[in-house]
């Protein structure tokens, strides 16, 4: 009875599951080369979409977003449930490196680039959208799985 015992606790041990590996990302962690992406670029101009599609991201990846405006009005990108649902690790703007502790939107008042690097955190589904807009393509939506 006990070498049974002992054999049916042994079968459950080796029958559990293994516990997940860790990621080696060598020692830049996720900020390595290797986890990185480029996003499509978001575009903001007077009438035209704002993405072409929607981004499907995964959760700990590294990714880095081009966002474009034309000046051809004052737009902005508002999205405080996606700022924080990502962890920004910079912003630049005119070769201006920031590092900021939040975000709630970017506005241009005229022609100009920010590139944006994150690393997406929280799992769900986010918008950046232009404020007061209502359109289906005066928004980027964003998959976080």
């Amino acid at each position: 009875m006990r070498h049974a015992c002992a054999a049916a606790l042994l079968g459950l041990v080796v029958a559990a599951p293994v516990a997940a590996q860790p990621f080696d990302y060598g020692f830049a962690g996720l900020m390595s080369a290797s986890n990185r992406e480029r996003l499509e670029p978001l575009t903001l101009a007077s009438g035209q979409p704002v993405a072409e599609a929607p981004y499907e991201l995964k959760s700990g990846t590294y990714y880095r977003l081009k966002i474009i405006a034309d000046g051809s009005a004052e737009l902005a990108l508002s999205g405080g449930d996606f700022f924080r649902a990502i962890w920004v690790n910079e912003i630049v703007i005119n070769k201006i490196e920031v590092r900021p502790m939040g975000v709630h939107s970017i506005e241009f008042d005229a022609a100009g680039e920010v590139d944006m690097s994150f690393i997406a955190i929280v799992p769900g589904t986010y918008e950046l959208s232009i404020p007061g807009s209502t359109g289906d393509t005066q928004k980027a939506i964003f998959h976080i799985r």
